[in-house]
């Protein structure tokens, strides 16, 4: 099949004070199939949220391609790239900030389509309230208020209708449930679940809660100082996991149950920075199965089993 979204090599690195440069992003690459969700998970700092927006070209890349439907959005010319993006929407992660305290949340959600000029003013009115309608948001009286008057878990659904009101193929979520309530999250997920069934959407789902990401995806993602090091469906990720950092976040997850011991946290040598990479796998300063090859070879993503691809010189299982 034909993939919807295709990440190749992505890069995106930031120029430090004293000559120095932040790695960010370092060659990432999937593809997402129609349809398809996947999940995309790491610690704070990672650079999934750098991956999101330079996927929606919000940032530019200093390498790699982004292609959706085949075509390489960062050599679209400004108006193509405008065009492009209707069809590419972003959740971004504080649904707070996120919107225009001044504006009213009609005029909000309808923005895109004054923008484009699709429809007289009733017919724009009526995908307004399609769209709040379709995020459990009545029309009446929600679409003349402002963004002071919601709460959290509602903003977000403001902003899941923004994105949704121009009809977009591809659904980028940057953490959109990490700063609401438990409650509010479960909504939230099991919203954005039935939109993707109803509206065919391909989604990329970002969190740092890997029980978040099972719930959503049909593949799984790990990224780790802004590399993948390891891709596999939830079941497979979850029960059997490859590399040693997916182990680390599997272990680091809490049981309600007081007679159970934590896992012994992974050595450390120092939390490396992306100011100063270590040489070869990333992980290396964190990991008890490195080794002198680990340190001279940086490992490729190669599949271990069907359907579950890893980036380690010594996998936790074959």
């Amino acid at each position: 099949m034909t993939p919807k979204l295709e990440v190749d090599r992505l890069a995106v690195e930031y120029p430090a004070p004293g000559g120095r440069t932040v790695h960010a992003v370092s060659g990432v690459s999937f593809a997402l199939a129609p349809g398809e969700t996947l999940g995309l998970v790491g610690e704070s700092g990672c650079g999934k949220s750098t991956t999101a927006r330079a996927i929606a070209q919000h940032v530019r890349a200093t390498g790699g391609t982004v292609r959706l439907d085949g075509r390489d959005l960062s050599t679209l010319r400004r108006g193509e790239l405008r065009r492009a993006r209707t069809r590419l929407q972003m959740i971004f992660q504080d649904p707070v900030s996120s919107l225009n305290p001044r504006r009213r949340v009609e005029d909000i959600v309808g923005e895109g389509l004054r923008i484009w000029g699709l429809g007289d003013a009733r017919e724009r009115a009526e995908k307004v309230r399609t769209a709040m309608e379709a995020v459990g948001l009545s029309y009446d009286p929600a679409a003349h208020r402002r963004r002071g008057q919601f709460s959290g878990g509602q903003c977000q659904r403001i902003s899941i209708a923004r994105a949704l009101v121009l009809e977009p193929e591809v659904l980028i979520c940057d953490e959109p449930v990490s700063a609401l309530d438990v409650s509010v999250q479960a909504q939230i997920l099991n919203l954005l679940v039935d939109l993707r069934g109803r509206h065919a959407l391909t989604m990329l789902f970002i969190a740092h809660d890997l029980a978040v990401v099972r719930h959503v995806s049909d593949r799984v993602a790990v990224m780790y100082l802004g590399r993948i090091c390891e891709i596999a469906t939830p079941d497979a990720l979850y029960r059997r996991p490859l590399h040693p950092y997916t182990r680390t976040l599997l272990d680091a997850i809490p049981v309600p149950d007081p007679d159970v011991r934590p896992a012994p946290a992974p050595r450390s040598d120092g939390v490396p920075s992306p100011l100063d990479p270590p040489s070869g796998c990333r992980f290396r300063t964190r990991c008890p199965r490195a080794s002198e090859r680990c340190a001279a070879e940086e490992p490729a993503v190669r599949e271990a089993a069907p359907g579950h691809a890893v980036a380690c010189h010594h996998p936790l299982a074959a």
